[in-house]
């Protein structure tokens, strides 16, 4: 086996190629370092590497192999945890220059549950200022590359995340999501990442209010498989988290090739509001979705007409950074960066009528997605409406491309994700297909609150007939 085949190797394969001892984790960890030296300098996923404890990690592994002890169930396994989780002594800075040498005491809960169940911490990985925008940059460590072509941004906030999976600089990472930031990256960059149902994976300690009610962790991988071997150690209620919520006893792994007899699937190119779609993104997300009839499934369009959420959503995330952050804009304006300092600002001018408004829209988008999944199973839209591109936002202020004669914003590029981060609903990106480019293209499945099953099992059938890991950026 040469050491490519190693790198792209699935999480599920490596687990029972370590546990029969055809490979060992320190021989896995090992070829997976040499990569990352090789390619990260190129493409920047990883912000602070830590060999040397995934070397310590690996060893202890193979050792408890050899000793014929219990195994967790990502035992010798690498992943990477993106820079806005907590690792205990392992710098944490969250993206920004306010917390450059910040080494915290403790592990978030998710990060204990994933090193209980015995992985190998390879690093953490590159995000924006405090995961505030889908493009990761940041003052500190700089642009992370696409590995499709570096030219283009990763998508973000857990854009580190997705590029090392794709570029084969880990199989497993752990990422966020406030408003796409996972199913974003994975869309620019060719992989499958899934944003269980709010609450389902706890986050504690999480540090101050922005995107509080909004945010998910969950899965960056490059098979469906994999995603749900992580979500089996990441899910269930902590105490500290009232947000979270029992666990569901639900085997994910098992669960995963019981396809649905029966299932009604809607599609929406617009969600009622959307306004730009780029035409090779459209056609590959529709061949995606007839694909689907082969399993017998009914698959129709769905007459949604969601209300544009796009203000509310920028008020509820922008007064969180204003709370937050108003100390450090008033006194370390210079180190913040300038997309973040602009949504603190609005967020300081917001009115209290504005907020209830803001809540009130949430509501309404709630209602609208509660009345659809009476009568449909999935709902599958594109995940972006266009491929990734080059932006240079940090250095000229943000610059988005145009569909037609219309201009993208920030929020416009999230028309598809945002909306299922202010209902909590489940949602996965999965790779549809690539443009005449080269550029992967994520079309979105978005399921029932608390149906990450049917998510994971239609995810999983998608990749059966149209399987897409053959492909490999080709990066040096």
């Amino acid at each position: 086996m040469n050491k490519e085949d190693i790198c792209f190797m699935s999480a599920f394969e490596m687990r029972e190629k370590i546990k029969n001892q055809e490979l060992s984790s320190i021989e896995i960890t090992e070829t997976i370092i040499e990569r990352i030296e090789k390619i990260n300098p190129i493409i920047n996923a990883y912000c602070t590497p830590t060999f040397e404890i995934a070397r310590e990690m690996a060893k202890k592994a193979d050792d408890s192999i050899k000793n014929g002890q219990n195994l967790g169930s990502l035992t010798g396994i690498p992943i990477s945890i993106k820079d806005l989780m907590q690792t205990k002594g392992i710098r944490t800075t969250y993206g920004s220059k306010l917390h450059e040498n910040y080494i915290p005491e403790d592990d978030e809960v998710v990060v204990k549950r994933l090193k209980n169940a015995g992985c190998v911490l390879l690093g953490k990985t590159n995000t924006p200022e405090f995961g505030h925008i889908a493009l990761t940059n940041n003052k500190l460590f700089g642009e992370t590359k696409n590995p499709w072509d570096i030219e283009m941004n990763s998508g973000g906030s857990s854009g580190g995340a997705a590029a090392s999976v794709a570029a084969g600089m880990g199989p497993l990472a752990l990422g966020s999501d406030g408003g796409g930031s996972i199913r974003v990256p994975s869309s620019c960059c060719g992989v499958y990442g899934l944003k269980p149902t709010f609450g389902r994976i706890p986050r504690y300690p999480h540090d101050g209010i922005a995107f509080w009610s909004m945010d998910h962790y969950g899965p960056i991988v490059r098979y469906v498989r994999d995603a749900a071997l992580m979500l089996n150690v990441m899910k269930g209620h902590h105490p500290a988290d009232s947000n979270s919520f029992p666990d569901d006893d639900i085997d994910y792994i098992k669960i995963l090739d019981d396809k649905p007899k029966k299932l009604k699937i809607g599609y929406s190119m617009t969600l009622g509001f959307g306004k730009a779609l780029e035409e090779e993104v459209e056609e590959s997300v529709l061949n995606g979705i007839q694909k689907f009839e082969q399993y017998d499934w009914d698959v129709e369009e769905a007459k949604l007409k969601i209300r544009n959420p796009e203000l509310a959503y920028k008020t509820l995330v922008s007064i969180g950074y204003a709370y937050d952050l108003q100390k450090d804009y008033n006194e370390r304006r210079e180190d913040l960066s300038p997309d973040l300092t602009g949504s603190i600002r609005l967020g300081l001018d917001n009115s209290s009528m504005n907020i209830g408004k803001a809540r009130e829209q949430r509501k309404r988008v709630y209602e609208v997605m509660y009345q659809y999944f009476r009568n449909f199973d999935v709902l599958i839209t594109p995940t972006l409406p266009c491929p990734a591109f080059k932006p240079g936002w940090l250095e000229s202020g943000t610059t988005f491309p145009t569909i037609g004669k219309k201009s993208l914003s920030i929020t416009t590029w999230m028309t598809y994700t945002y909306p299922f981060n202010m209902t909590g609903l489940p949602a996965a990106s999965i790779p549809s297909g690539w443009t005449k480019s080269g550029l992967p293209i994520g079309m979105q499945i978005i399921g029932k609150r608390y149906d990450e099953k049917t998510v994971l099992q239609v995810s999983k059938a998608f990749e059966e007939i149209a399987p897409w890991q053959d492909k490999k950026p080709k990066i040096a």
